[in-house]
């Protein structure tokens, strides 16, 4: 099976982000992000160019968590497309591009945070009797099979 891919961006945001909506009314994230440059010289040191700045939009509900979440100077990286448009306004004809994420989140590899997880509950056996109900028991092994079962070695995930 082939993997799937799409493109990315990395940066940083370099304005504050904005957060409006369509005339459909689904929310819409934009910000300027700039990407950082280097040249390599040929003793091999880098040396730190000018950014590039672009426009980035995701929008729906990955909107209104980007804008919960991003603030101006975060690095993030983010999944999605480029996407070229034109219009006219005032009789100029506009061009430009903007980076349409469909996912982002903080670059790790420049980023220092704490995730904050919901506890799993651990699984026992009356929850899941009732949840898989009796089709779960009319397949269960007998005892004395659980009883050799259990002297192997188990792997769990």
């Amino acid at each position: 099976m082939a993997i799937r891919t799409q493109q990315s961006l990395t940066g940083f945001i370099a304005t504050d982000p904005q957060l409006t909506y369509t005339e459909k009314g689904e929310a819409r994230f934009y910000a300027r992000v700039g990407q950082e440059n280097y040249r390599r010289e040929t003793d091999g040191s880098f040396t730190k160019l000018e950014p590039d700045f672009h426009n980035l939009v995701i929008y729906r509900a990955s909107a209104e968590r980007a804008y919960e979440r991003f603030a101006k100077g975060d690095s993030f990286v983010a999944e999605g497309y480029a996407h070229e448009y034109s219009y006219t306004r005032d009789g100029q004809q506009i061009e430009g591009e903007e980076f349409v994420a469909k996912k982002i989140g903080h670059d790790t590899a420049r980023t220092t945070y704490e995730v904050a997880r919901t506890r799993r509950e651990e699984p026992t056996v009356e929850r899941a009797a009732e949840r898989d109900g009796p089709a779960r028991n009319a397949t269960a092994p007998s005892a004395a099979s659980n009883a050799s079962a259990s002297r192997q070695p188990a792997l769990g995930l």
